[in-house]
């Protein structure tokens, strides 16, 4: 079990934390070296001792953001307390990043809209109406901007957009709900503190994003959802106004689904009479129509009704748009 620990906190370092938080890279290699620490996270599960999830728990706990001595020290010290605490954590990134990506297949849907987000968090990427957006090109010159009705938003997402653009307009929202195993509320203080704590360390830009965006989800709170997307799906669709739009999307989480609850969810979206907008690994399912080639392209796949419109990082930092793109069959 150890070594599992370890193997999975050297690939951290290795492969997810260069050029986003030296202090993550210096923990998680630390972690990787450390037989006392393994053997503490080695009491949690898989899903509860991902590095970001136990990095998360212990700053939010009051571990230094210092040097791995002392943040190792505090963990051993308060071990109980923030294994109890990843066991009932998970990690939700709700980046409103996501929404740049998102932004050409929103726009394509006629208003006006009504949006259900699964695994909507703190419904974050539920106000794609209220967000300013900046799409610069390779070298960052600004390419286009596109503003909420009211003028410029607090928060500004910026996206290097590759190749040609498409038409982008701002989608007309008019009623937000999300499904959330456990949903955050943005204007609770302790929720807010925890998705501050899912920042890493260095990555500032993005820290100003989401406490301005926990601003304008805690001044018009969405309707947000407790239990399993796939329980809860029919019955919240049904409370969307008639006369808008339904636009399921799942922005970065059918990933956490075990494969049969992911299908099924698939599945249960297209049996509503809606839209369903995604940002998925190529090979994480089989919504693609047509089948996509897991290895066919860059990126993650951004699609409409399952037709890849984009690739995309899977954070929204960079997206390219394929309006033409016929994917390969696997």
């Amino acid at each position: 079990m150890t070594d599992a620990v370890r193997q999975r906190y050297a690939r951290f370092a290795r492969d997810e934390t260069p050029g986003r938080s030296i202090r993550y890279t210096e923990w998680a290699q630390g972690v990787a070296a450390d037989a006392e620490m393994c053997a503490v996270l080695a009491r949690l599960d898989e899903q509860h001792r991902q590095p970001p999830l136990v990095f998360a728990v212990a700053r939010m706990l009051g571990a230094p953001v210092a040097g791995y001595d002392r943040w190792r020290s505090f963990v051993l010290e308060h071990a109980d307390a923030v294994v109890a605490e990843c066991a009932q954590r998970s990690v939700q990134t709700n980046e409103p990043l996501r929404l740049s990506a998102l932004l050409p297949a929103l726009g394509a849907v006629d208003g006006p809209i009504a949006l259900l987000e699964i695994g909507a968090a703190a419904g974050l990427c539920l106000y794609p109406d209220r967000y300013s957006y900046r799409l610069v090109g390779p070298d960052g010159e600004l390419r286009r901007a596109l503003d909420p009705r009211g003028g410029p938003s607090p928060v500004v997402l910026t996206s290097r957009v590759c190749g040609p653009l498409p038409p982008l307009r701002m989608p007309e929202v008019v009623w937000r709900a999300g499904i959330d195993l456990a949903p955050l509320d943005a204007r609770d203080p302790d929720d807010a503190a925890w998705l501050s704590a899912l920042v890493w360390p260095g990555e500032t830009e993005r820290a100003a994003r989401i406490s301005a965006a926990l601003r304008i989800a805690a001044d018009d709170p969405p309707l947000l959802r407790a239990g399993e997307a796939a329980d809860l799906l029919h019955d919240t669709a049904a409370l969307a106004p008639a006369d808008a739009t339904l636009v399921v999307t799942t922005p970065g989480v059918l990933v956490y689904l075990p494969r049969p609850r992911r299908l099924a969810l698939i599945d249960g979206i297209r049996a509503l009479d809606a839209r369903w907008v995604t940002i998925d690994a190529p090979g994480l399912h089989d919504g693609w129509r047509p089948p996509l080639d897991p290895d066919d392209g860059e990126g993650f796949a951004v699609a409409l009704d399952g037709r890849v419109i984009a690739r995309a990082d899977p954070l929204g930092r960079w997206w390219e748009w394929h309006p033409d793109e016929t994917p390969r069959r696997s």
